[in-house]
């Protein structure tokens, strides 16, 4: 349900970038490590943006894979779903280096 709220979010600062112009396209950054589910933001946005500028603007919505980084030996690698285990030299002590991510990275205004 937070979806919801993180909806919001994004509808105000669309609004509040335009300037009161119409807003035709939001494009949407988002890392798979997130919780955040497209299709639940998408079916907030159709009810949330009714009677706003941002009616029936379309959402982008770009997926930043989780990668992460062994600081025993230096190498990166993508986070599978077993775990964040270095699959090199099955260190621990590793730092997640992308997929947390979640922005708003552009409008499109009429």
């Amino acid at each position: 349900m937070h979806e919801l709220s993180i909806t919001q979010a994004i509808l105000d600062i669309a609004l509040n970038h335009a300037g009161g112009a119409k807003i035709t396209d939001i494009h949407l950054v988002i890392g798979d490590l997130t919780s955040l589910v497209d299709e639940c933001i998408q079916f907030y946005w159709d009810i949330i943006s009714e009677n706003t500028n941002a009616v029936g603007a379309i959402l982008h919505f770009k997926r930043i894979p989780a990668q992460a980084k062994c600081e025993a030996c230096e190498r990166e690698y993508a986070i599978k779903e077993e775990g964040l285990l270095c699959p090199y030299c099955h260190s621990h002590r590793v730092v997640i280096i992308t997929g947390k991510e979640f922005f708003v990275e552009s409008i499109t205004v009429e």
